[in-house]
This record gives structure tokens, sequence and C-alpha cells, in this order.
């Protein structure tokens, strides 16, 4: 019951305002930080997403078996898929003053995700959250609560975006037939 509370949460979620130029700064420089570690930033983020949210697994058919934190770590399938997330997020980051090309990008993973891979929609909600736990406590020194909050800002357009997307496609229509 409350998967469904969560994703309906979703569906009344206001865009966020746009975010300012020392917001993106903000955002910009923490990434630098956080892209050094790309790999081992990624591969955190996703291993702390399936251990806390074991059902996140199911997309994923190379490791959605595995139990171990240690074996996930090591699973080459989800090393190349959190190098994909963390490339995916740094063209959104580097294209923060380009709408048209992040839409692009939201909109190739948006499109991807819900036609190809069938992900519920809420599952980038939980990314997100999971994205600034890991950020927050992986890189404390630039990730103040101040940079947080514009992560969340950045994070919650996304998540409004990919929506925005999934709608588009027709993903009620789609997740209602195959379930």
């Amino acid at each position: 019951m409350e998967r469904m509370q969560e994703e309906g949460e979703m569906d009344h979620l206001e865009r966020p305002s746009p975010l300012t130029d020392k917001e993106k700064v903000m955002i910009q420089d923490s990434w630098a930080k956080v892209y050094e570690n790309c790999d081992d930033a990624g591969v955190a983020i996703l291993v702390r997403l399936f251990v806390n949210f074991p059902s996140s697994k199911q997309f994923f058919s190379q490791f959605k078996h595995i139990e171990e934190p240690e074996e996930l770590e090591r699973s080459a399938q989800l090393r190349k898929h959190a190098h994909r997330v963390m490339t995916a997020i740094n063209t959104l980051v580097e294209s923060m003053d380009n709408p048209e090309k992040m839409a692009s990008v939201l909109k190739l993973v948006g499109k991807a995700h819900a036609l190809r891979h069938k992900v519920e929609p809420r599952y980038f909600k939980i990314l997100s959250g999971v994205i600034l736990e890991v950020l927050g406590e992986a890189f404390s020194e630039v990730v103040t609560p101040e940079v947080a909050a514009a992560w969340t800002k950045l994070l919650a357009t996304v998540c409004c975006s990919i929506r925005a997307v999934y709608e588009e496609v027709g993903w009620d229509k789609i997740s209602s037939s195959t379930g």
C-alpha cells in the first residue's frame, strides 16, 4: 500500500523553480570532486539502492539474485551500469545552462526505462534520495547542506522531467497492460 501512495505523491510534485546561477555553480563544483571518483561513487550509489530497496534489483537480470553487497560491488554488469548512470548525471550537470540538451538526455533515459526496461517511475525518486545520501556521506566536505539543497532541486527537476516522459509515452496504459 505504501508504494502506491509514494507513486501518487510523485504525480502531484510540482516542477521546482529553475536553478539559480549560484546553485548551478555549487552543483558543478561538488560534482567535479565526485566525478574524480566516478566509478566508485556510482557503484556505491547502486549498491546502496539495491541493499536498501531490494525490489529495485528486479529490473536487472544480470545481478537481481545477488544478495551480498560485496558481491554486487564486484559485478562487472553493475559497474558498467553505474558508469552509465554517472555519465548521464555528468551530462546533465554539464548541460544545466542548456535546457534543450537536458530535456534530450532525460527523454532518452525516460523512454528507455519506461518502454524497454519497464522501470516504475517511482524508482527515479528513490534513486534521487540514494544519490543525495551517498554524496552527502562520501563527499561531506563538498556536499554541505546548502549544496545538498541545490542537488535536491536538480534531482527533483530530473524526476519531474522523467515522469513527464513516462506520461508522454503512455506509461499508465503500458504498466496496466503488462501488470
